[in-house]
């Protein structure tokens, strides 16, 4: 599914450099659900925005491969690099109002997204949120944060993507709204060949939700464990890390 090699982001100021991150290197397979745990000020928003040469190139450098079917993420033309991000990996992000163009009613994005009205209903029914005949003529700002993190997931589900990745869906929404999305996250890896990567500092979540864990620490990131073993497997130096985030959840 996907490959990642990265031996380095740098942050760029003038002609200096200040590295980020390193030695980031994993594999995401199909029918999986992936979690990386990091705290705040980690680098889980610049990982994932790395994978797929969402960083301003001018404010950052990254050194190494992406492999997604077979292309080098990385070293794609822009054209066909939007063309994979519209169609094969969808991004869900923490700040999902901005993801969204101010300026357009909801409307422009259903009618974009090829999806039936059904389908479209049906989720909107799921994720508790008003019907498409109300919904469709609102713009983002119009929404709460927790609203438009579920808009953005299913504008992610309606493209029918192979992979989806998000970062910290739990942040905004209730448990029950916590509940609904991973369930809708295990229904989505199932179907197909799909897989999901999540970064979170919600333990909790990352535990019900996900197959595989890793977590984001120093710059680096650890081997990714299966989740029903990841407390135990990860080196007795990391057990302050998960006791800090015992503590928070």
């Amino acid at each position: 599914m996907l490959n990642a090699d990265i031996d380095k982001i740098n942050l760029l100021s003038g002609s200096s450099k200040k590295l980020l991150l390193k030695n980031l290197k994993f594999e995401i397979s199909s029918k999986s659900i992936f979690t990386i745990l990091g705290k705040n000020g980690s680098g889980k928003t610049t990982l994932i925005k790395s994978l797929t040469g969402l960083l301003p190139q001018n404010q950052y450098e990254v050194k190494g491969r992406v492999e997604f079917s077979k292309n080098d993420l990385l070293n794609l033309a822009p054209e066909i690099l939007r063309s994979i991000r519209k169609d094969k990996i969808r991004y869900v992000f923490q700040d999902a109002i901005n993801s969204f163009d101010p300026l357009r009613k909801f409307e422009y994005y259903f009618n974009n997204s090829d999806a039936a009205m059904l389908e479209i209903e049906e989720q909107l029914l799921y994720f508790v949120l008003p019907g498409y005949d109300k919904i469709s003529k609102l713009y983002p700002y119009e929404l709460s944060g927790g609203m438009a993190q579920r808009m953005s997931l299913i504008f992610a589900l309606l493209a029918k993507p192979n992979l989806i990745i998000l970062d910290e869906p739990t942040s905004g929404v209730d448990y029950a709204i916590v509940n609904l999305i991973l369930l809708k996250l295990k229904e989505f890896v199932m179907d197909g060949e799909n897989s999901v990567i999540i970064v979170t500092q919600d333990i909790n979540f990352a535990e019900k939700v996900s197959d595989y864990i890793a977590f984001i620490s120093d710059g680096t990131i650890s081997q990714f464990f299966p989740a029903n073993e990841f407390i135990n497997s990860i080196e007795k130096e990391h057990n302050q890390f998960i006791n800090s985030y015992r503590e928070l959840n």
